[in-house]
C-alpha cells in the first residue's frame, strides 16, 4: 500500500482539529487488514477516539471483536463518523463528549462504559494537546497547566476510575511520543508530558503486576492526524515527517496494530514496555 502523501501545507485554526476537512484524509485501516478475533468479547475505552490515531485504534479494535467507547472534546461530526466505522464492523460504539481535564468527567465516562457494556477490559489513554513555543519563557502558566492536565493528569484520572473494573488479563495502553526520547525544542511542555507518560507506564506496570493487569505504551513518530494542521504553520506541515529515515509521515493505520498487539494475548508477557512506530528513528528506549 502506498502511504506517501502530499500534506499540501494545510492548516486549521484550532485544536484538536477536524479530520473531516483534512486533504488528504488520514488512512485509518488497510483494506487488507483481517481481524482474527483477538479482542472478541472485550470492551475498550479510548480517549481522543474521534479521529487520528484514536479513531484508527477504535476501528481496529472493532475489527478484532471489541465494543468501543470513545471519549472526545467536542468534535461531534468526527465522532459520529468514527461511530459509523465501528458499527460497520458489527460492534457497538459509545460516544462520550467532555473535558478529560475534569476528574469528575473521567469518572463519569468510565461509569457510562460499565453501564453500557457491563465491563471494561482495555483502557487506552491517548488524547493530547500541544502548543509550539520557540522560547521556554513564552510558555504561560495556563498553557503549562492545560497541557499537563490533558496529557498526563487525565491518564491518572482514567486509570483510577477504571481500575476497580479491570480484571486479570486486562490492559492499559498509554500514548506517549517519539519526542519523549529525542526531545523537541518547540514543544517543551508537550515533550515533558510525554516523558512523564513513559515513567508512568513503567511504574504503573510494576504496581499492577500482582493483579496481572498489563500496562504498556506506544510512542508514535510524526503521524498524519488532525492535530498536525491544527498545531503547525503551513511550512512545517508541508515538511511534516520528511526528516525521518522513511522520508514521510506515518498514517494512523500504521500505528493502530501496535495497540491491537498490546491489548491482546499476543503480548501476554509484555508489561512496562513501549513500541515505536516512528518511521525508522532509533531511540534506544
Amino acid at each position: 500500500m502506498d502511504y506517501n502523501i502530499d500534506t499540501k501545507g494545510q492548516t486549521q485554526s484550532s485544536q484538536p482539529g477536524i479530520e473531516g476537512i483534512m486533504d488528504p484524509a488520514p488512512i485509518i485501516i488497510r483494506e487488507n487488514y483481517r481481524g482474527s478475533g483477538k479482542l472478541q468479547g472485550k470492551s475498550a475505552l479510548i480517549t481522543g477516539g474521534d479521529s487520528g490515531i484514536g479513531r484508527a485504534v477504535a476501528v481496529h479494535f472493532a475489527r478484532e471483536g471489541a465494543d468501543v467507547a470513545i471519549v472526545y472534546l467536542e468534535e461531534d461530526q468526527d465522532a459520529e463518523e468514527t461511530k459509523a466505522m465501528v458499527e460497520a464492523e458489527g460492534k457497538m460504539c459509545l460516544l462520550i463528549p467532555g473535558d478529560i481535564r475534569d476528574e469528575a468527567f473521567c469518572k463519569e465516562a468510565v461509569t457510562r462504559v460499565i453501564s453500557e457494556f457491563g465491563k471494561l477490559n482495555v483502557l487506552v489513554n491517548n488524547a493530547a494537546e500541544q502548543h509550539p513555543k520557540e522560547d521556554v519563557r513564552e510558555i504561560t502558566a495556563e498553557q503549562l497547566n492545560n497541557t499537563f492536565a490533558t496529557n498526563i493528569y487525565s491518564f491518572f484520572y482514567f486509570t483510577q476510575a477504571a481500575l476497580p473494573h479491570l480484571q486479570e488479563g486486562d490492559t492499559i495502553i498509554n500514548t506517549t511520543s517519539v519526542t519523549a526520547y529525542h526531545g523537541s525544542p518547540a514543544l517543551l511542555d508537550y515533550s515533558s508530558t510525554k516523558g512523564a507518560i513513559v515513567a508512568y507506564t513503567r511504574s504503573l506496570a510494576v504496581s499492577l503486576a500482582d493483579k496481572k493487569i498489563r500496562v504498556n505504551a506506544v510512542a508514535p513518530g510524526p503521524i498524519w492526524t488532525p492535530l498536525i494542521p491544527a498545531t503547525f504553520d503551513s511550512e512545517k506541515v508541508e515538511k511534516f515527517g520528511k526528516d525521518t529515515p522513511l522520508k514521510r509521515p506515518g498514517q494512523p493505520a500504521e500505528v493502530a496494530p501496535s495497540y491491537v498487539f498490546l491489548a491482546c494475548e499476543d503480548a501476554s508477557y509484555m508489561s512496562g514496555q513501549v513500541l515505536h512506530p516512528n518511521g525508522g528513528q532509533i531511540v534506544n528506549g
